[in-house]
């Protein structure tokens, strides 16, 4: 079989991080059946968790800690308003001993006390989970030999994305949601999604309440239709699909009393899953024009298998996947393509991924993706060949407006080159910054990274540019911003 390199690296951009050392040539012989066998890897997407906290454990860690703090926080206001009674009691008896002191300075504070610097505060709990949950992240990316089906992983992420902030579950939900279902069936991974803990805190849906229900009367409390609309809109049938208000409102009816145990009162399954039989809307209800009779938390998993079933969703993801893969306009037959193999194999995201693969439109030789902040620090740290640091990585991208499990909004990141060109510009001073560092650029020789980076890609300019940069500093930096590494 004729070699073909150039494709080898160009499918190691499109489809994965880049390249590492011997990539390119490793593949070059057969570059769509390297990525194929990505797909067929024993477990693959899976990661080793050890160490890792589960949601709900990570749930009950914050939860505990906050309690605790608050605790301690409100134990020294008590103590200081005591010594505060106890110090005007004091003075009231005896005046002088008040005047003495307030002329002598010694209800001051010391002037070398005022002016010393707070101690640092250290690092929470829930922050130190987070950069363990994203050295796990990072590193499945940084060591994949392929990347195809870590790739699959954060388009997916993104498509079911949950906020940092909002929960301390974001790290556990990618494990719990994202990776075990990310070659199975859409449906699994659309119900393991809308019912984790992370997504029912995200959108609300954990405190939402059926205005009939036993739960919304008594506590006077209501409908939230973030979940509902957001599943219609976002994750399933996509906007302008024929769904109405009634759609949404009946759906967030369905899907009342998916909660979570409060953790306050269950230390031992707080922030786990829960149905709650009291907080759900009771009788049937009709979305999209099916009725569903009340069948407690079983009426909310008929509506989702129906939507992952329904052919507005069979496009609305085969354009998702072929924007985020090929094209900001994506090829319409390849759009076609996904569509129909989607709906023929009843969401198999395994042959969905494979028909991506085989279709022409995937390998055409022009580079017309931006890379997001997050896919060109990656490939920066694989083509260097160097392990990375979590906790830099996820400064960067932050610096870059990509941070890490932490959305804009539901829709998850961007996905278009209009919404990243302008921080092009940052992009330079992060590459400056990475090029100046000496544990990355003192033992890296640029052409060996050019040849690992890019190899049949790189341009003739491109290769004269860091020939001819006046350092190996500038010629690092240069290789990171040539347009054929920016894109893929």
């Amino acid at each position: 079989m004729a070699l073909d390199p150039r494709g080898a690296a160009l499918a190691l951009h499109r489809f994965g991080f880049g390249p590492r050392a011997g990539t390119i040539a490793a593949i070059a012989s057969d570059p769509q059946g390297a990525f194929v066998a990505d797909l067929d890897r024993p477990k693959a997407g899976l990661i080793p968790d050890a160490g890792l906290l589960s949601s709900g454990a990570a749930n009950r860690m914050a939860f505990e800690f906050n309690a605790e703090r608050l605790a301690k926080q409100r134990l020294e206001a008590k103590h200081k308003e005591l010594a505060k009674q106890e110090a005007a009691k004091l003075a009231a008896e005896n005046p002088a001993t008040q005047n003495a002191a307030m002329e002598n300075g010694a209800m001051e504070k010391p002037a070398e006390a005022r002016a010393a610097t707070p101690p640092l505060e250290p690092e929470t709990p829930m922050l130190q989970n987070f950069f363990r949950e994203a050295e796990a992240h990072y590193r499945a990316a940084i060591t994949a030999e392929i990347g195809f089906v870590e790739r699959l992983v954060w388009f997916w992420s993104n498509h079911f994305c949950v906020n940092a902030i909002s929960t301390v579950m974001a790290g556990a939900y990618e494990r719990e949601v994202i990776r075990p279902h990310v070659l199975g069936r859409f449906a699994d991974l659309l119900l393991a999604a809308e019912s984790h803990p992370a997504m029912l805190v995200y959108l609300n849906n954990a405190s939402s309440m059926g205005p009939n229900s036993v739960a919304g009367i008594n506590r006077n409390r209501g409908l939230n239709e973030n979940l509902g609309r957001e599943i219609l809109e976002l994750h399933t049938l996509g906007v302008r699909t024929g769904y109405t208000q009634d759609d949404v409102v009946s759906f967030a009816k369905v899907i009342t009393g998916w909660t979570i145990y409060a953790t306050d009162n269950n230390p031992d399954h707080g922030g786990e899953f829960l149905f709650h039989p009291r907080l759900h809307e009771p009788g049937p209800q009709t979305v999209l024009g099916k009725a569903y009779r009340d069948t407690g938390v079983e009426q909310g998993r008929a509506v989702l298998t129906d939507l992952a079933r329904h052919p507005a969703t069979a496009r609305h993801v085969a354009t998702k996947l072929a924007r985020h893969f090929i094209a900001d306009e994506p090829p319409p037959a390849l759009v076609e393509t996904l569509r129909k193999m989607f709906i023929e194999t009843d969401g198999d995201l395994w042959l969905v991924s494979k028909a991506l693969l085989a279709a022409p439109e995937s390998w055409a030789p022009e580079q017309t993706k931006l890379k997001r902040p997050s896919e060109w620090i990656i490939c920066s740290v694989r083509a260097a060949g160097i392990t990375g640091d979590a906790r830099r990585i996820a400064a960067a991208t932050t610096r870059l407006g990509e941070p890490l499990w932490r959305p804009p909004a539901p829709k998850g990141f961007p996905d278009g080159e209009a919404d990243w060109i302008d921080g092009i510009t940052h992009r330079l001073d992060t590459a400056n910054t990475v090029a100046q560092n000496p544990n990355y650029a003192d033992r890296i020789d640029p052409k060996e990274m050019l040849e690992t980076a890019l190899g049949p890609l790189a341009s003739a300019e491109t290769r004269s540019a860091v020939a001819r940069a006046e350092t190996k500093q500038q010629a690092i930096a240069l290789l990171l911003m040539a347009p054929e590494f920016q894109r893929r």
